[in-house]
């Protein structure tokens, strides 16, 4: 099925695939591979539920040009516009966030525009903004250019959005601890792994299905499970 585009207000497109049940699952692209060319969807075979039960669920995918981490003001706006004419087709019962580094932030914010019931952040960076992060300068080329932060730090999604964060010990510690620890939270460190090497190893092992699955069905049992089983320790119980 091909995307369909829902919004396309540089920076912000959001396109869309249809799909059954009454569960959305929005995917938030990362700076990507190759910063000459505009983002593309990510995520999606976990966002559509590809080769479980659920498969086709509908997913929106989130992609901004300008690499600014939601601080363009049409990150909002771009949510909302695509959000109402998913659910003027029909009705939406769950939300789940889903992204990558900057799409990870991305979720993460999006908790603040729209009533999320779940997010899934993989390497989330807890400040992009100079400082906040002592000695962080992998992503300067993007954010050297922008110019106000609406998110100095990563926003916290309320207590009603089960919020999984999941960050490798490798080289992602410094933005990893600065994040607070709630009941809604459950922050998973993988000791083995690098900022780079995280999604791509959970995709081989096929957990990040697994994790969304559980994640919208609000099992935590079995999400700490799959997690625990590619390598996953509780922050509470990490160690350096």
């Amino acid at each position: 099925m091909p995307f369909e585009c829902l919004h396309d207000s540089p920076p912000y497109r959001v396109d869309f695939l249809d799909g059954a049940g009454e569960d959305l699952v929005i995917a938030f692209s990362s700076i990507g591979h190759d910063a000459t060319r505009p983002s593309t969807p990510e995520f999606v075979a976990t966002a559509t539920g590809r080769g479980t039960p659920d498969h086709p669920r509908r997913a929106l995918f989130v992609m901004d040009a300008d690499r600014s981490w939601t601080n363009d003001p049409g990150f909002a706006p771009a949510l909302r516009t695509a959000l109402e004419q998913v659910t003027a087709r029909r009705p939406v019962r769950l939300i789940a966030a889903v992204g990558l580094s900057m799409g990870a932030f991305s979720a993460l914010a999006a908790t603040q525009v729209l009533k999320i019931d779940t997010v899934l952040a993989l390497g989330p960076q807890y400040a992009v903004a100079p400082g906040v992060v002592p000695g962080e300068t992998r992503w300067s080329d993007w954010t050297d250019r922008i110019t106000e932060y609406r998110w100095p730090t990563a926003p916290i999604p309320p207590a009603t959005c089960w919020t999984i964060l999941c960050h490798g010990a490798r080289d992602d510690l410094a933005q990893a601890m600065p994040f607070p620890r709630a009941a809604h939270i459950d922050h998973l460190i993988f000791p083995e792994l690098g900022h780079s090497e995280l999604a791509p190893h959970l995709k081989a092992r096929g957990g990040l299905s697994g994790m969304m699955e559980a994640a919208l069905a609000g099992d935590r049992r079995r999400l700490l499970r799959i997690a625990s089983a590619a390598g996953a320790v509780r922050r509470e119980k990490f160690s350096p």
